[in-house]
């Protein structure tokens, strides 16, 4: 069989591990992380895209105590009982045949808790909530927590960790001069900045083996005043290798960055050559994000040898069987994520759970499930924007004859009119996928 996309169906070592593929699923809020069936709902979520063929997935993010949860919710892995309630999700997960690391991040300044700490006592834009500043011997509990945490999920049944030290939460916090104004050491010169990170990455190794994949998530581009220089990036990640990393992934900006990094109005893979930068300076696979949500990118990206690997997130929301449509050079079938943040960002923002504009069932898989019709029908759908090609498609598929009306001589409704504005081209894909969806369905 000659693949279409030869590159990323390539198989990659990754410590103990041979992966299939070099499509990792990144790490997303979804919302379900603090719900009381939350691990039932995420074993579903990711179970679903380990069968659509994804390498590797990285769950939302977790922290290693309480404090550093990012809402007054718990989100932690820090004690028996969390290691207990996670079992579900890598069990699922491997059931399915897939493989899947536990994010670990501590949010620092951006922890929206009274009990918030950082580095320094610096209020960040875009939170109300001023930190405590960290005592030294706090500092040192702290990189014990993330070695814990990361124990407790090797027990829970995880492959490994990916240690969250990019997008402005703490680790990053203490890696650049913007917040970080310690004068002990943990900061000062770049080696004390680093060493908060260096020193996780290092008990982690020491603590869980060489058998538990370790993903660093590393900034490949801060874009703030006061944060790293490239040439810093690069000795933190030479330093985070030599401490025991088996992978690095790509982060880009703070979340308090005035640039946009994955909008739709940001060029797709933009910051592949930040990723470039790095992978020249180091011996282990390094990973590209941002706006990377199809497989002749994916593609063009390891052709070029920007990165060994590409981490695809909300495009997993669009189409959990991403990896296997492009695997069998399907393109027209891949629903692709056109960036618009609407349902994933804009929900978890407003404290809701994460959804998609394109997927329905994003992060509702135990609930919207669409089975095989007892008794087939005749369906009339009337309009054929997005909501009518959502629901013509499902009714066929389902085993409806299904017979769609639209008065315009076109389908899409309004994205036809979203695709004009410059930067929202894309939207014109997902018009594509469901008339090509619709064509296969017999409607």
């Amino acid at each position: 069989m000659t693949l279409a996309y030869p590159q990323l169906f390539a198989p990659l070592k990754a410590a103990h591990l041979t992966l299939p593929n070099r499509i990792l699923m990144g790490s997303m809020h979804t919302g379900l992380e603090s719900m009381k069936e939350g691990p039932g709902k995420l074993a579903a979520f990711y179970a679903e895209r380990a069968r659509g063929g994804v390498a590797l997935i990285v769950t939302g993010a977790f922290s290693p105590t309480l404090e550093g949860s990012l809402g007054p919710w718990r989100e932690t892995m820090m004690d028996t009982t969390d290691r207990e309630r996670h079992r579900a999700i890598p069990q699922t997960v491997h059931d399915a045949g897939g493989r899947i690391l536990l994010q670990l991040l501590h949010g620092g300044r951006y922890c929206k808790r009274a009990d918030a700490v950082a580095p320094s006592p610096l209020k960040a834009p875009i939170n109300s909530v001023t930190p405590r500043e960290l005592a030294g011997a706090e500092v040192a509990q702290t990189v014990d927590a993330f070695a814990r945490a990361a124990a407790l999920a090797r027990e829970a049944g995880y492959d490994g960790v990916e240690i969250m030290g990019s997008e402005g939460y703490l680790i990053t916090q203490f890696l650049c001069l913007r917040t970080n104004q310690r004068r002990d050491e943990w900061g000062g010169s770049l080696e004390n900045r680093m060493r908060f990170a260096v020193e996780i990455v290092r008990r982690v190794r020491e603590r869980c083996g060489r058998d538990f994949v370790l993903q660093y998530r590393i900034s490949v581009l801060d874009l703030v005043e006061g944060g790293l220089t490239g040439d810093e990036i690069v000795q933190l990640a030479q330093a985070v290798e030599a401490a025991g990393a088996d992978l690095l992934n790509s982060g880009v900006g703070w979340h308090e960055a005035r640039i946009p990094t994955i909008a739709h109005a940001v060029p797709r893979a933009a910051f592949a050559w930040a990723t470039r930068r790095v992978k020249q300076a180091v011996g282990i696979p390094v990973i590209a994000s941002n706006r990377i949500n199809a497989p002749e990118l994916a593609e063009a990206i390891l052709a070029r040898g920007d990165a060994d690997m590409v981490s695809l997130a909300r495009p997993m929301l669009a189409d959990p069987e991403f990896a296997n449509k492009a695997k069998a050079g399907d393109r027209m079938a891949i629903n692709i994520c056109f960036a618009c943040n609407q349902a994933c960002l804009d929900e978890i923002f407003d404290g809701r759970i994460a959804g998609c504009v394109v997927n329905p069932r994003a992060c509702r898989e135990t609930e919207l499930q669409y089975l095989p019709a007892r008794r087939k029908k005749r369906i009339a759908v009337v309009g054929g924007g997005p909501a009518g090609l959502s629901c013509a498609a499902v009714a066929a598929e389902r085993g409806h004859a299904v017979t769609l009306y639209e008065r315009s001589g076109q389908l899409g409704g309004q994205f036809n009119l979203a695709k004009r504005v410059p930067g929202k081209r894309e939207f014109g894909e997902s018009v594509a996928y469901f008339a090509e969806r619709l064509r296969r369905a017999g409607v």
